[in-house]
């Protein structure tokens, strides 16, 4: 199994941008799993372009699937005196497989502060089972630990709902990229009410960087991810992520392609 710092540490440059090779253990089908293919993005950019203030939010569109060698290219769409705005194209052999912008700003001083993302009282990861059957899940659901602190499972008929801890494998993951790679792990929420299992495909993907997690933790992150409309064919999801002392770390949402 390729490491996500192996698989990120292989990133090349190139005269256009980056390139980097996914391995089949990081793939979902015939495509690269979406958080992998966002991670990639941000990491590019942040090799271009290493002053970069803090990441603030990101826009993500998987328009096709990124298979074999993967180009990735960067372009500074907009600087100011505080924010940052860049473009990033994931191109793979098909041709554009992710589209991103990423926003990145400075802090500054401010009077005002609020926060009202409260985290869920739930089991510790010790006491949840796991989320995947025993040789079953996702082609890359491997790579990453996956427990079930409440909500349903896929096909359950339940309330479209997860609850999970979810962590890296591979301990030396703990960068901003590699939180957005663990971000999206989950199926989306709407599987709960799947007949039978189904193909799947998320179109768009937006989220903001609320905070970040200590960098002495041990890497558990808690998950929601809720699917608040299903129907003709798609489902739009919100997702939420505290690391385990209930901070919140990114707050999300996801349009998917549901083909049952």
């Amino acid at each position: 199994m390729t490491t996500y710092t192996d698989l990120i540490a292989g990133i090349t440059t190139t005269a256009s941008g980056h390139a980097a090779h996914v391995t089949d253990d990081w793939k979902q089908g015939r495509t690269t799993y979406g958080g992998l293919s966002a991670a990639l993005c941000l990491e590019a950019a942040l090799r271009t372009l290493p002053e970069a203030p803090p990441l603030r939010s990101g826009q993500f569109a998987f328009i096709g699937p990124a298979a074999g060698e993967l180009a990735i290219e960067t372009t500074v769409l907009r600087q100011g005196k505080s924010t940052l705005f860049v473009g990033v194209d994931l191109v793979g052999e098909q041709g554009l497989a992710t589209r991103a912008i990423l926003t990145f700003g400075a802090a500054r001083e401010s009077l005002v502060s609020h926060s009202d993302l409260p985290c869920p009282t739930v089991p510790t990861p010790e006491d949840s089972e796991p989320f995947f059957p025993k040789g079953g899940g996702p082609g890359f659901g491997g790579q990453f630990e996956v427990r079930i602190a409440g909500g349903a499972r896929p096909l359950s008929g339940l309330p479209p709902e997860y609850l999970l801890w979810i962590r890296h494998r591979d301990p030396a993951a703990r960068s901003l990229a590699a939180l957005v790679a663990l971000a999206d792990t989950p199926p989306p929420p709407a599987m709960t009410l799947f007949p039978k299992f189904g193909p799947i495909s998320t179109m768009t993907w937006s989220l903001d960087v609320v905070d970040l997690p200590a960098e002495d933790d041990d890497g558990w992150r808690l998950l929601r991810s809720t699917a608040e409309t299903i129907g003709d064919g798609y489902s739009t999801q919100g997702m939420m992520l505290w690391d385990q002392g209930g901070r919140p770390l990114i707050a999300a949402r996801q349009n998917v392609a549901v083909f049952v």
